[in-house]
């Protein structure tokens, strides 16, 4: 069932491991409530793909995912019909003597189901749930399918022209990320609701940390995050994200690091880093001074 307020969508977000700002979770309540699709825009790894799976498990339901690239369409996007199955059924047709007609060639056992066409119907392994869709990295997609998503989003229907109408008895959660390599169209933001996910603060990423690399001890994972917040500072490239932090403390466990030094950080700064530019910035005398600058132990 979905939330009823936005101190339940936080706890229940919270219970499937996603650590979301009140503003936030405002907007996925509102998502749901107003039945409009959540634009997610924010640099890469701050947990915009992450806040559909968890809404997902919030409201009992799969994710389906869209990922978008140059050059996607509605085969890949919406359907196909799978032809060798229909050719196949045409012979058979033709051997029994019979003269095969549209409602022989275009029945629903032949439709290959892309996720958009998946989030209006029904989910049969989870009766009576809102579907939950996942369009992500809509900025790598072309322009024209924005226009397509347009159409479709507004009623959430699509026509197939030898099949009919297919209209979703109940509209599915629509999330939209973007890590804005180019600019979205206005048109498409306006019919969403918006929300900048930013670098969280110190106290809520040490919370997502501590949640998903257990594995690391607490005083560690407390230096990892004082450091990647001051990596942050600094004129990089690419700043590390939330996936980032995780990996880096779950590779220092691995490493069976128990407490952060100028040397364990060079070895491993490449989980954070992931431009040479950036690691030739951040030197042995700039991680020094990091650790340097790091707050005494709690």
């Amino acid at each position: 069932m979905p939330p009823t307020s936005i101190d339940e969508t936080l706890s229940l977000l919270t219970t499937h491991g996603y650590f979301a700002s009140r503003e936030l979770a405002t907007a996925l309540f509102l998502a749901l409530r107003m039945e409009r699709p959540l634009f997610l825009e924010g640099e890469p790894g701050v947990g915009k793909t992450e806040l559909a799976k968890a809404a997902a498990g919030m409201l009992g339901t799969t994710m389906l995912r869209l990922q978008c690239y140059e050059g996607l369409d509605t085969a890949s996007a919406l359907y196909e019909w799978d032809y060798p199955r229909q050719i196949m059924a045409l012979r058979l047709a033709e051997a029994a003597g019979e003269r095969p007609a549209n409602d022989t060639l275009y029945r629903s056992e032949f439709l290959l189901k892309r996720p958009l066409l998946q989030a209006l119907m029904p989910d049969e392994n989870h009766p009576g749930a809102q579907r939950v869709l996942l369009i992500d990295e809509i900025d790598r997609a072309d322009e024209p399918f924005e226009a397509f998503l347009l159409e479709l989003l507004s009623d959430f229907q699509v026509t197939i022209p030898e099949y009919g109408t297919v209209r979703a008895d109940r509209a599915p959660l629509v999330v939209m990320t973007s890590n804005r390599t180019r600019e979205v169209h206005d048109a498409l933001k306006r019919r969403c609701l918006y929300q900048w996910i930013g670098y969280p603060e110190r106290d809520r990423e040490l919370a997502i940390v501590a949640a998903r690399a257990p594995e690391a001890a607490a005083e560690l994972q407390r230096r990892a995050v004082d450091f990647v917040h001051r990596l942050r500072t600094m004129d990089l490239f690419k700043a590390p994200g939330i996936a980032e932090t995780i990996d880096w403390c779950r590779a220092l466990a691995a490493l069976s690091v128990t407490e952060l030094d100028p040397q364990s950080v060079q070895d491993t700064l490449g989980v954070l880093l992931k431009y040479q530019d950036d690691l030739a910035r951040v030197d042995a005398a700039r991680i020094a001074q990091c650790l340097a600058d790091a707050p005494a132990p709690e």
